[in-house]
């Protein structure tokens, strides 16, 4: 599969499908990059932000708004995923499972998920919901990046304790931590990195698939990611 736009360039986004689960996905011919995070992290508002496009992802006061794994194809070669948070408290106990259930589906067994942004809000201490999210990731080897949202919201000494208190939470788990960015749906702070990131990948997606060579040192430090190979497929993917 080859990308002709730089992927910090959004052209076009267009919706595919609100899906309540993995088996209703679309077909897995595109990479995809999931975003994730608990309820009233200003997920909807920063993939309007990267994408450039107001509305795209409906935004809500209601925690918990996202009920449905909600796909949309970018620059018709690449997938950017909306997952439903978790912790919310709307709805059904039944209803919370179920949600629970297909978002945890999809992070296991996608086979064509590239890379999750775990998104934490930088105003808040470390919060419990949030380690535990993030020691299943790591437990199931998914591969992530932290991305602490809302830095406009609070003071840069705030945004800079909280995120040090964090790392520092989930140091132990790690011989080296995840790549970390900062964010603002507000100001747009962030974009060009995070776009940046799912770039390095689609990069190396691309490179591989032409069977040219890709080592790790051509890739920044901060878009290293682990991968489980023995849960994902290597790079010779359809694309």
């Amino acid at each position: 599969m080859g990308c002709g736009l730089s992927i910090v360039n959004i052209s076009s986004a267009i919706f595919d499908c609100s899906a309540p689960d993995l088996d209703s996905c679309p077909d897995e011919s595109l990479p995809e990059f999931a975003f994730i995070g608990r309820s009233n992290v200003g997920k909807s508002s920063l993939l309007n932000m990267l994408a450039g496009e107001q509305g795209m992802a409906r935004v809500s006061s209601t925690p918990g708004f996202t009920k449905l794994i909600n796909i949309f194809t970018m620059n018709q070669c690449w997938r950017l995923v909306d997952l439903p948070g978790y912790g919310f408290t709307q709805g059904a106990r039944k209803d919370r499972a179920r949600l629970n259930k297909a978002a945890a589906g999809y992070l296991e067994h996608r086979t064509n998920l590239c890379l999750v942004f775990a998104l934490i809000d930088s105003g808040l201490a470390p919060q419990q919901i949030d380690l535990e999210f993030v020691e299943w990731l790591v437990r199931r080897a998914v591969p992530f990046v932290l991305v602490f949202t809302k830095t406009d919201k609070v003071s840069a000494v705030t945004v800079q304790t909280n995120v040090a208190a964090f790392t520092e939470r989930i140091s132990a788990w790690f011989e080296k931590l995840p790549a970390g960015f900062t964010c603002s749906a507000e100001t747009g702070q962030g974009r060009q990195e995070l776009l940046g990131v799912i770039d390095e990948q689609m990069r190396a997606i691309n490179a591989a698939s032409s069977r040219a060579p890709v080592h790790p040192e051509s890739l920044s430090a901060q878009t290293r990611v682990r991968e489980n190979p023995k849960r994902r497929p290597d790079l010779n993917r359809p694309w």
